[in-house]
């Protein structure tokens, strides 16, 4: 599965940014997309998912100011992050996981874009 994301960028404290990621894939099914970021020194985080069908999940603390939606015939997702904050600083990583005809699973990864929020 190739992931194709955009938006990001620099915000204010207090802004707004929207993320997409668009994946395309053959001869798999897509079962569930989402972000993850990582700030430097830190680990990776769950920021959102969505499964196929609209099911979501959130990092607890993120809950309430991000919201994750999507397009299940586009095999997109969208992130819109509201009252950003310097913490949120951080490279959002796109992922797909995904089904074979063998029920196989994997998940396959964005490139990373990386969200700046600072004054």
């Amino acid at each position: 599965v190739q992931l194709q994301a955009s938006g990001g960028g620099s915000a204010q404290p207090g802004g707004f940014l929207r993320l997409s990621c668009a994946a395309s894939a053959s001869g798999v099914e897509i079962i569930r997309m989402g972000w993850y970021r990582q700030a430097p020194g830190k680990e990776r985080e769950l920021v959102a998912a969505r499964n196929t069908g609209g099911s979501t999940e959130y990092s607890d603390s993120l809950k309430g100011r991000f919201t994750i939606s999507g397009d299940d015939a586009k095999s997109t997702v969208y992130l819109e992050m509201n009252s950003l904050r310097p913490e949120d600083t951080a490279v959002y990583y796109c992922f797909a996981r995904f089904k074979t005809f063998r029920d196989f699973h994997y998940t396959d990864w964005g490139q990373g874009t990386q969200v700046t929020v600072s004054s």
